[in-house]
């Protein structure tokens, strides 16, 4: 079941913890990335940035990780997902609380599904298929404890 979002940005502000699964569905190789994820929108609302920071385990070998994403609001409540350097990667509209995307990456080809559980829950799963990907990507979003929220 999913939780309707009537503001994507206002949602998702604040700090989360983030709990990732990894599976490379073409050798059964696994791995996971434990860290946190801070959205802040900027002073004039008009962008937030997504920051990711944490451990990724891959083969029994740990490294630090990490993304920035930035997140666009528009005026309907939906928001443009662009990479750190403005690069166009998704549209992302949680009004169902449930939002499909998809991203071509080269001649690989990434699938993805957004839903909220609640206020203070949502996850993403990424299926990667092509020539040099087949990958499954799980990620759980918790809102740390002692994050205000702001709307649900």
């Amino acid at each position: 079941m999913s939780h309707p979002v009537p503001d994507t940005l206002a949602y998702l502000a604040g700090r989360w913890t983030v709990t990732r699964a990894l599976e490379d569905l073409s050798t059964g190789a696994t791995g996971r990335f434990l860290g946190t994820a801070d959205i802040q929108p900027s002073d004039d609302g008009a962008r937030a940035l997504l920051v990711e920071d944490g451990e990724l385990v891959w083969a029994a070998t740990a490294n630090r990780a990490g993304r920035t994403l930035r997140l666009l609001p528009r005026p309907d409540g939906t928001a443009e997902v662009t990479f750190a350097d403005g690069r166009p990667f998704h549209d992302l509209d949680l009004r169902s609380g449930r939002w499909a995307v998809h991203h071509p990456c080269g001649r690989d080809r990434y699938e993805g599904v957004f839903t909220v559980v609640s206020p203070h829950e949502w996850r993403v799963r990424w299926r990667t298929v092509g020539p040099a990907k087949d990958h499954l990507q799980q990620s759980v979003y918790r809102r740390a404890s002692g994050t205000r929220h702001a709307a649900s």
